[in-house]
């Protein structure tokens, strides 16, 4: 990852909350926590945050959230080569005029660039998601009443009698914080809440998670592995999560890399 995208990630995850570690930036960013000290050295001196041990602070420390989800705009970036795979995999699984519900999120967000000439009935809860899809898409698009939650670009309802529950869907597409033996997990109780309603709508559930997600654990689960039907992830994942989700019964749908798909893709044309 470029340098300057490094800075801007570390810039916008100091938004999220007051104090940021070495540890954290190099897991969200892949460096080194020696580049990331470096890193954080050279915003100290241009004034743009205050290192401190261990990590660093906003100048002007954030407000805190009602979310405990990262933000959209720090994730978006993060793993983007394996998130596109994945979301390709997934339209891939969709038909012409199926009814889909696309949970927000910045893997499940990276669908919106293969569904441009498909016409799908779809149900989302993320702002960004419906933007997209209604500016640049065929498919029909309803959101759920509520609140916009602008740094997760997520819309959370309170109310149990909003448009969820009119809204059938032969698969939901769901992103997730980490999968392990217990299930899917979240890190937000608001959030789970609203993909337990959304999940109440759909045939079949798959999960979208890059292969780092089966070494990551929160404290909430969303559902059990039981409830899955796909996982889809990309090439790095190891033996051992593999086992795991096909001892569930789980189908697993294994991503390359953006990279080698179109260069597959390419010499299949030239054939």
């Amino acid at each position: 990852m470029h340098e300057r995208e490094r800075h801007r990630i570390i810039l916008s995850a100091i938004q999220e909350k007051p104090v940021i570690t070495v540890q954290d930036i190099a897991e969200l960013t892949e460096a080194s926590e020696a580049t990331i000290r470096r890193d954080i050295a050279s915003l100290h001196v241009q004034g743009k945050l205050r290192r401190v041990r261990g990590g660093a602070e906003a100048v002007h420390p954030p407000q805190i959230g009602q979310l405990a989800a990262r933000s959209f705009r720090v994730s978006e970036s993060v793993n983007i080569d394996k998130k596109r795979a994945i979301a390709r995999r997934a339209v891939e699984l969709c038909e012409e005029g199926d009814s889909v519900i696309i949970n927000g999120g910045t893997t499940t967000f990276q669908m919106v660039h293969f569904m441009s000439a498909r016409r799908l009935q779809v149900m989302t809860n993320s702002f960004a998601i419906a933007e997209h899809l209604v500016k640049h898409s065929k498919s029909t698009v309803t959101v759920p009443g509520g609140a916009i939650y602008r740094e997760q670009s997520l819309i959370l309802s309170p109310f149990e009698n909003d448009a969820i529950r009119n809204f059938y869907a032969r698969r939901m597409f769901i992103g997730a914080q980490g999968v392990g033996p217990l299930g899917v997990m979240e890190a937000d109780a608001l959030v789970i809440q609203s993909e337990q309603k959304l999940m109440q709508q759909a045939e079949e559930l798959i999960v979208m998670v890059d292969s780092s997600k089966f070494h990551r654990r929160s404290s909430l689960i969303l559902c059990p592995l039981e409830r899955v039907t796909a996982i889809i992830t990309d090439d790095g994942i190891t033996e051992e999560a593999t086992r795991m989700i096909e001892d569930a019964g789980i189908r697993l749908i294994v991503a390359g890399s953006a990279a080698a798909e179109i260069a597959e893709e390419d010499s299949t044309s030239a054939a």
